[in-house]
């Protein structure tokens, strides 16, 4: 059994042994998680606990050293499961443990339900025991943490198990606690409820003059260190005394110190008619506040999510579990002007029955009447738009029979056993019975699409799915085409979010206004920058600081709403998102408030550093192919740590980055960094290492880059991004174009007398026309690339445009220049450590040995260069390499070796949306079919391939498979479609001066 003690020293003990736990941090780090027992506790709050003032760098580290030893400890007693690991932090697992704190709140509340049965021997006992659990102060030794409020909670709840034991044994006649009141007292001299207490005590033990000392010492201190006079309550006693009314003294409790009469207040607000959708939440809410001991609940979320709605409907709900009332306060949290506790205390004291002439006149006094009046009932309080948990705590109802339900647009971490649901944006369906219901469903149903795009405007906010709805509801003419463009505008959008008072601008403000300077900036930042997500070095670079200070900044928009925390990626970063309309928002303040100047440097950090890591990438995996831009060589200043972790996974980190970077480059190019972008976007271009297509990002940030360079009349940059096109058109088998934009990129690069861009603009004119098959023109650009990328000192240049022209060569059947093009290259990219370069040419020496039968030699380099494809990440280039094994093994007769292979490399073909690497491995499965005689599927599958290449324009490719159909044809019988087949095939191989021309010729 494991006993947990806070009433006195934070201690453990296990079967009444002790369970170390080490010094001073790690017992303030249990005690956080004891107090959030059962809710995971952020590790931004433990840092705060442990180190309130000046965290040290290393503090989440020393926070997951001091969980380990902690774990250990308890597992060397037995309770290995204590401590439990969920983000964004750590919780205390105790079922079936014993607490003390808690034990002392259970007591409290059985000994004042019994005392209002009339069992007040019982009642008496029941709070002895829960006096005899205190060991010394709560929490003792962590006084100057910020689990210092807790410790004083915890003191002051055992100040009141003492005053309700010395009540109730005035009332049963006994005065034995005389020593133990006159020290308590002593201790707390401004405790007017103890003193009343004494005072009654003395004065029955006949010691009239004492008691009225008694009272001028209280009233001497009650001056001194609070400057007030003493409350009605203890001055009522005062003049009784004075007056010598003893018969009212001996006969129990003195009148005034009797509670009001009972009044049952019925407070709650109606909840919107048409509520819709949050099915699952309010069910465990209803379930939660009808069962015996519902506790205080939090609904946190942003502004407009739905909270004081859901919270009204909850509310009404449960009013028959709540026979002695509900009580209601609209804290006014995101105001200029927040309710304070003696306001609230004064409405709920007059609700509750007390004369407003007999209101006490301090906060704790109103307080104690309040949980006083409150202990033994069963009432619901619903707290709407808390601030903080300060404004919220002194609120809070006494009695395990009461609840508490608080709405706000803050988590609300610091309430010591508050249940916390946070009420996100709507599901689809639920946003979309939301809008049918107040449109009407048959208006919405008959124009579905436009209802959609409202819905993906307002991003399933309910506050602006209701304000939109609105507007069509009372403008039945206006038709929702009309409306889903007007909010299509992101310039328009809050301005349409508008209907009577509700507005989603003002509510989003509200939240934004309460932040304070610093967490209003990087909002705006955020929000000019406009990424759909993002993680902590996005901020940090865009405000110029370390990534451990933009964490405590969006640990503080989380907090607000105003950021959504997604989650942790594979490398180990949080990731962040921004709700659009938020975005909006903050957009408009970054460009009312901040100059543009500190916008545009704030930008360009950012896209800097990710250019930075790429760099970090090309440096590590250099490029197999000549690129127009130098090879990085300033410092790379990311954090090496950071740098290390996405260099383990280079693709994943680029693949995950891609959606964010794509708008921080259009974002960039927008406000005229179109240098910074020109060379980001060759940057990125240039380091193809995930090996699928991504040419939807590819196009955007081309086509924002380009733009940018000429509405700059920036030459060089619209000369690069001109090649950087032409390569994204060869990418996507669209050869005609790549050609084109290839021949405008090098006449630019010739007139700007850049030999760099002009050697990469003729190998890509060279590889643009060797895939339809063009082969001398090729070999006509490819012959210049390498004259000229010789008289520059770049190996990779030489290694590329050697391999490519060695190809063109094998193509054509001139086997000894291909050896001698594809030897240079493979020495020049080993020279240069760029392994996907040596990867590539050995695939390329794999189809030279296998075109010259020699099949060993062709398996050997086929397989190396797999096997660095695939440590590299490149699935496809893998896939192709992996083909052109297994076509080593067709020809070597070895079908059965080479069919799961070539199937292999067809589906990471389709799954990659590779239509030429599909192509070829559909070709070479028709070529294994009919060599196993399997005639109908093979002409299956070449057809299938004929088709792909009519798609992409590669004549050769088409009459290299049309030949295989001849083949087909011929083996059935069908002579004269074998004929014609060949005649087209060697029409093209003619003139196209392939090998199989001459191969075919010779025959």
């Amino acid at each position: 059994m494991l006993e947990v003690r806070l009433l006195g020293p934070v201690a453990v003990y296990s079967s009444a042994e002790p369970i170390p736990l080490g010094g001073g941090k790690p017992r303030a780090l249990f005690a956080a998680l004891v107090l959030e027992q059962g809710r995971v506790v952020p590790a931004s709050r433990l840092v705060d606990v442990l180190w309130p003032d000046n965290p040290p760098d290393r503090a989440r580290a020393l926070i997951q050293t001091y969980v380990s030893t902690l774990r250990k400890s308890f597992a060397r007693h037995g309770h290995p499961e204590v401590i439990g690991t969920h983000s964004p932090g750590y919780l205390a697992r105790l079922d079936g443990a014993t607490v003390d704190a808690d034990l002392l709140a259970t007591l409290l509340d059985e000994a004042k339900e019994q005392a209002g049965r009339g069992e007040r021997k019982h009642a008496a006992e029941l709070l002895h025991r829960a006096v005899r659990l205190s060991r010394g102060p709560a929490l003792s030794g962590l006084e100057h943490s910020p689990l210092a409020a807790e410790a004083r909670r915890l003191d002051e709840l055992l100040l009141t198990a003492l005053a309700e034991r010395f009540e109730i044994e005035l009332a049963l006649g006994r005065l034995d606690h005389l020593a133990e009141l006159t020290g308590l007292v002593a201790r707390h001299p401004t405790d007017e409820r103890l003193r009343a207490q004494l005072m009654v005590t003395l004065y029955r033990l006949g010691r009239q003059t004492d008691a009225l000392a008694c009272y001028r010492e209280g009233r001497s201190a009650l001056i001194e260190e609070l400057g007030v006079e003493p409350g009605r309550r203890l001055r009522d006693l005062h003049d009784t005394i004075l007056r010598g009314g003893g018969a009212q003294l001996d006969d129990g409790q003195p009148e005034h110190l009797t509670a009001p009469p009972v009044i049952v207040p019925a407070q709650v607000p109606l909840g919107p008619s048409d509520f819709t959708g949050r099915e699952t939440v309010r069910a465990a809410l209803v379930d939660a506040l009808r069962g015996p001991t519902p506790g205080t609940h939090v609904l946190a979320g942003q502004g407009g999510s739905g909270k004081s709605a859901l919270a009204a409907w909850v509310a009404q709900q449960v009013t028959e579990s709540y026979p002695d009332g509900q009580l209601y306060a609209d804290l006014r949290g995101m105001t200029d002007t927040p309710a304070t506790a003696a306001e609230v205390l004064a409405g709920f004291l007059r609700s509750l029955g007390v004369n407003p002439a007999q209101l006490p006149e301090s906060i704790r006094e109103r307080t104690e009447l309040y949980r006083s009046l409150v202990a033994g009932r069963r009432l619901l309080i619903l707290f709407d738009d808390a601030a903080d948990e300060q404004q919220v705590r002194p609120l809070l109802p006494a009695g395990a029979r009461c609840a508490a339900l608080v709405t706000s647009r803050d988590r609300l971490a610091g309430l010591a056993g508050a249940v916390l649901t946070e009420i996100e944006v709507l599901p689809d369906h639920e946003a979309r019975a939301l809008l049918h219901r107040i449109v009407g469903a048959r208006r919405a149903e008959q124009d579905a699409e436009s209802a959609d795009r409202i819905l993906a405007a307002c991003e399933n906010l309910p506050l602006a799915i209701r304000i939109a709805g609105a507007r069509l509801a009372t403008r039945r003419h206006l038709p929702m085409r009309v409306l889903a463009e007007r909010l299509t505008d992101e310039r328009q959008r809050l301005d349409e979010l508008a209907a009577g008072d509700l507005a989603v601008r003002s509510s989003i403000a509200l939240s934004y206004h309460a932040l304070d300077g610093s967490a209003r900036a990087a909002l705006r930042q955020l929000g000019f920058f406009g990424l759909p997500r993002f993680d902590a070095w996005v901020l940090g670079a865009l405000l110029d600081m370390p990534v451990t200070s933009a964490e405590r900044l969006l640990e503080v928009l989380v907090d607000a709403h105003l950021v959504e925390f997604t989650g942790v990626d594979q490398t180990g970063l949080l990731r962040y998102r921004l709700h659009d309309l938020v975005r909006i928002y903050a957009r408009e303040r970054a460009e009312a408030e901040e100059p543009l100047g500190v916008l545009r440097a704030s930008v360009a950090r950012a896209v800097s550093d990710w250019q930075t890591m790429i760099d970090r990438i090309t440096t590590t995996f250099p490029p197999a192919e000549v690129v127009w831009r130098k090879p990085p060589t300033r410092d790379l200043p990311v954090a090496d740590e950071l740098a290390e972790r996405v260099l383990a996974d280079a693709t994943g980190w680029l693949q995950r980055e891609e959606p964010v970077m794509v708008v921080g480059v259009e974002r960039a190019a927008a406000i005229g960094l179109h240098e910074l972008v020109c060379d980001f976007v060759s940057a990125r271009m240039a380091l193809q290492l995930e090996g699928a297509n991504r040419f939807a990002f590819w196009s955007r940030i081309v086509t924002a880059a380009l733009e940018a360079a000429g509405r700059a009349g920036y030459l060089h940059g619209e000369a690069t991004m001109l090649a950087e096109l032409a390569q994204l058109r060869y990418a996507e088998d669209r050869y005609s174009e790549s050609r084109h934009y290839f021949g405008e990129a090098l006449t630019r690069f010739r007139a700007l007398g850049d030999t760099q861009g002009q050697a990469a603009a003729l190998a890509g004119l060279g590889l643009a026309c060797r895939e339809p098959g063009y082969l001398t023109e090729a070999l006509h650009f490819l012959d210049q690339a390498v004259t000229v990328i010789r008289t520059l000192d770049d190996e990779v240049g030489i290694g590329y445009v050697h391999r490519v022209r060695g190809s063109v060569l094998l193509e054509q059947g001139d086997f000894a220049r291909a050896l001698d093009d594809l030897t240079v290259s493979l020495r020049a990219y080993r020279h240069t450590g760029s392994r996907r370069g040596v990867a590539y040419t050995l695939r390329s020496l794999g189809l030279y040995h296998r075109a010259r039968g020699e099949y060993q030699e062709a398996l050997r380099v086929c397989a190396e260069a797999a096997q660095i494809f695939r440590e590299l990440g490149n699935d496809l280039m893998h896939s192709y390499a992996v083909r052109a094994h297994a076509t080593t093994h067709l020809r070597m007769g070895r079908a059965d070796q080479a069919l799961p292979r070539l199937e292999w490399a067809l589906s990471v073909a389709r799954d990659a949306g590779d239509r030429w690497g599909e192509g070829v491995a559909l070709r070479v499965l028709g070529q294994l079919h009919l060599s196993e005689g399997r005639l109908a599927t093979a002409e299956e599958t070449l057809a299938a391939s004929l088709s792909l290449w009519d798609r992409v324009d590669a004549p050769l490719w088409r009459a290299r498979t049309q030949y295989d159909l001849s083949l087909v044809y011929r083996a059935r019988g069908d002579v004269t479609s074998a004929e014609k087949a060949f005649a087209d095939a060697y029409q093209v191989f003619q003139d196209r001066e392939s090998r199989e021309y001459a191969t075919l010729r010779d025959r």
